[in-house]
Order: C-alpha cells, then structure tokens, then sequence
C-alpha cells in the first residue's frame, strides 16, 4: 500500500527534487497552475445546438490537481481563490462588476468548496497511479465531477430553495460538457506519461 501511496505524479519527473531548487520549482508550478486556472475559467467552447458552451476551468482544475499531487494542487487552487477573493478577474462567470467575495459568495460558492475537494481527490489518486491509463484515468476524473458537483448543488438549494428546479440549474446542462473534458483528459494524461517514459529511455 504505500508503494502504491508513494508513485510520483506528473510534476515530480522534471526538475529539481530536494532542497531550495525543489521549493523554487514548486513556486514557480503554483504560479503557472494560477495563471492556467485564470485562463482556463474564461475559454468556453460553443456546443452545437446548445445555449451552454463548455468552460474549460473545471477541466484544469482536475487535471492540475492529478498532474501536481494533492498537495500543491491543493495549494495552487487556494492561490487561485485568494487571488479572485482579492477581486481579480478569474472566475469563470466573475467581472469587473462582480467578483471578489460577493462573487465567491453567490451560486458558485458550492463548485469553488467542489474544486478543493477534486483537486485533493484526483492528486491522491494520481499518487496511485490512476493517471497512468485511459480507463483509470476516465474513473478518476468522473469521481472528481461527482465530488465537484455534491457541494455546488447542495449550495444552490440552500441559497435558492429546493423547490427549484437545482438539477435543472446546475447540473444537467454540463454533463454533455463534462462527458468531453473527461475523454480528454482520460487520453491526455496517459500519453504525457508515455512521452515521459519514452524521453528515459
């Protein structure tokens, strides 16, 4: 078990790995995961036929937490919600009128408490090697939305009431989305770990 516990994640085959060069490496991957956080919230892909474009933002939260570990993942997203608590642009649906804490505070509150949590989940699981094949990949980041999810939608019926139509809202028009990013990432983090295997020798 804790071989199993104890495999790297993407993040720990490059670089340094002791000493003032890990922690340099480790600052400079926070500010990166940051910066692609931001990034990632605002791109939303257009589905066909559909008034709900895909965002991007849930897909690097849950590969950055499998890519960097639950641990500086955990700590990138809390620099990411720092950083927006601040009243910076990076929430998906956040702007220059509304962010910061009331942003934080409203109907996204729920998926903000989800990021953390997956972000935690899907680093762990990594640490497991859920992140080296397709199939393990794919569960790890389907358990990750189910985890993201629970806490967004029990946010939405106590702030609306459940008498409201909370599915409706929060949850059915994203699964096609979601379907998408997880494929993805199930193909995506695989094949960088084949490339890192293959640059060994």
């Amino acid at each position: 078990m804790n071989l199993a516990m104890n495999r790297s994640v993407l993040v720990d085959t490059f670089g340094a790995r002791e000493g003032l060069a890990l922690r340099a490496k480790q600052a400079a991957l926070v500010i990166a995961g940051i910066a692609l956080l931001a990034i990632a919230a605002k791109i939303k892909v257009p589905v066909p036929g559909s008034p709900v474009a895909i965002s991007m933002g849930t897909f690097a939260v849950l590969t950055v937490g499998a890519a960097y570990g639950a641990r500086l993942g955990l700590v990138t997203m809390l620099g990411w919600m720092i950083i927006g608590m601040l009243g910076f642009d990076v929430f998906q649906s956040s702007s220059a009128d509304l962010n910061g804490i009331e942003y934080m505070m409203g109907s996204t509150g729920g998926y903000l408490v989800g990021y953390l949590m997956a972000t935690v989940l899907l680093g762990t699981l990594a640490r497991r090697g859920w992140d080296r094949t397709a199939p393990k990949m794919a569960a790890a980041m389907l358990l990750g939305n189910v985890v993201l999810y629970v806490p967004g939608l029990i946010w939405l019926g106590m702030l609306y009431g459940w008498d409201k139509p909370i599915l409706e809202w929060g949850l059915t028009p994203f699964l096609f989305g979601d379907a998408v990013k997880l494929a993805l990432a199930a193909l995506l983090l695989p094949a960088l770990w084949k490339l890192v295997g293959r640059a060994r020798g």
